[in-house]
């Protein structure tokens, strides 16, 4: 639910309210009971909710198993080699 800030005309106050889209907007002041509060244009905001986010988040695939480097000489004699 997006968050709206609002600010009443005639005593100044301010204050911040989560709202949904389809509700209606705010014209009674909590403060003052006046009928001139109103909607104010402000920077964009998001909160983030859980454990987080990570960029292994969305990457798909599996992993490829981990394998031993290849034989330098083909012959087996190396110490990475698989036929040892």
């Amino acid at each position: 639910m997006p968050i709206y800030e609002y600010r009443c005309d005639s005593c100044g106050f301010q204050k911040e309210h989560l709202q949904k889209m389809s509700d209606p907007q705010l014209t009674t002041c909590p403060e003052c009971g006046k009928d001139s509060y109103s909607k104010q244009l402000s920077a964009a905001g998001f909160q983030l909710k859980g454990n987080g986010w990570y960029a292994t988040d969305f990457k798909g695939g599996s992993k490829k198993a981990d394998t031993p480097p290849p034989c330098q000489t083909g012959e087996g004699s190396c110490s990475s080699c698989v036929a040892n």
